[in-house]
């Protein structure tokens, strides 16, 4: 019967840190003699990783690269594009040192000297969904019962938010009408459903003919990140719009041979669009944000706003939100004309 796996664990007595581990049956427990956690980790990992070698028990532990392997392979068919891709760039890239060394050897130390590598040639925010990804692969190995828990550690980097772009209102109609002189009339309506119904640009991507309700005015998108199949509003004008391309059934947005796009198919023509009426950082992405921001600012409450989003958490549909600074600005112009300043 294979052993499954049970990692150290660490803990205090006064101001020493001590570990114990049970492998083969035999419980061990010492004093590392350090009172630095990291310190006390690598021994930790070292006694705990000789302990399983003298034993020789069949651990079904797997390496982090192998466990990379493992999670493509479960999840290639039920995880996104995205997700996947960026499972399988970390595999291939970033795995530095980490890349044989068993998942149950893994430790706080061990990670940090990982992620420090990442920080010298990558952004913090960068850093910080390399450690969600590391994270989340052994989170999956816990509930598979390859270890019993994560066996490190590791908190975020703070991040200096930037303030991210959205579409001006006031630039809104030039912009498209930009975007319309490229004769890209594919990437034309796909912008269109990102901006007036907040939909991803795979959802675009994805949209069918099928999942439109002109009389009732809702949009069901049929193929989501979240898997979720919740209508959303449709307002006039695109409805309009999409009237003399209207068919029955079929991709909404598709190439000459009836094939979908792939990522990024719209990227582009943003770029360029946003670049000759001087607009900095619209992105695909960029475009959902504005239509969030928008119906915010036009009073929908976040409960709607999450609701039209289809965002499981209110706190991602906040993360979407830019702050309306025209209330601020128009009191602060009231205060200097009573201070006599105006």
């Amino acid at each position: 019967m294979n052993q499954r796996t049970m990692t150290y664990h660490l803990f205090r007595v006064g101001k020493v840190w001590h570990y114990r581990f049970q492998v083969g049956g035999a419980r061990t427990q010492r004093s590392t003699g350090e009172r630095v956690r990291g310190r006390a980790e690598q021994l930790a990992g070292l006694a705990y990783r000789d302990a399983l070698l003298k034993s020789g028990a069949n651990c079904n532990c797997p390496t982090l690269r192998e466990l990379v392997r493992l999670w493509l392979d479960a999840h290639r068919q039920t995880a996104s594009a995205s997700h996947l891709q960026g499972v399988e760039i970390f595999g291939r890239l970033h795995l530095y040192s980490l890349a044989d060394t068993a998942i149950s050897n893994l430790t706080t130390a061990k990670i940090e000297e990982a992620r420090n590598l990442h920080l010298g040639t990558h952004a913090p925010n960068s850093v910080n969904h390399w450690s969600r990804i590391i994270r989340l692969l052994c989170k999956w190995a816990a509930h598979r019962g390859m270890i019993d828990a994560v066996p490190f550690t590791v908190k975020m980097l703070k991040v200096q938010r930037k303030p991210r772009a959205t579409l001006p209102v006031s630039l809104s109609l030039d912009w498209l009408r930009t975007l319309d002189e490229l004769g890209r009339p594919p990437v034309q309506i796909a912008v269109r459903l990102m901006l007036g119904m907040g939909l991803r640009e795979a959802e675009a991507a994805s949209a069918r003919w099928e999942w439109l309700d002109a009389a009732r005015q809702t949009y069901t998108p049929g193929q989501t990140k979240g898997r979720e199949a919740e209508p959303v509003p449709v307002p006039a004008w695109l409805i309009d719009y999409l009237r003399p391309f209207r068919k029955p059934t079929g991709l909404i947005v598709a190439r000459t041979d009836g094939r979908a796009f792939g990522r990024g198919f719209t990227r582009a023509s943003i770029a360029i669009a946003s670049r000759r009426i001087g607009i900095d950082r619209i992105t695909p992405h960029r475009l959902r944000g504005t239509f969030a921001t928008l119906l915010s600012e036009n009073g929908a409450p976040v409960q709607v706003v999450q609701k039209v989003m289809r965002h499981k958490s209110v706190l991602t549909t906040v993360g979407y939100l830019e702050s309306d600074l025209t209330h601020a600005a128009k009191a602060q112009q009231r205060i200097a004309e009573q201070c006599g300043f105006a």
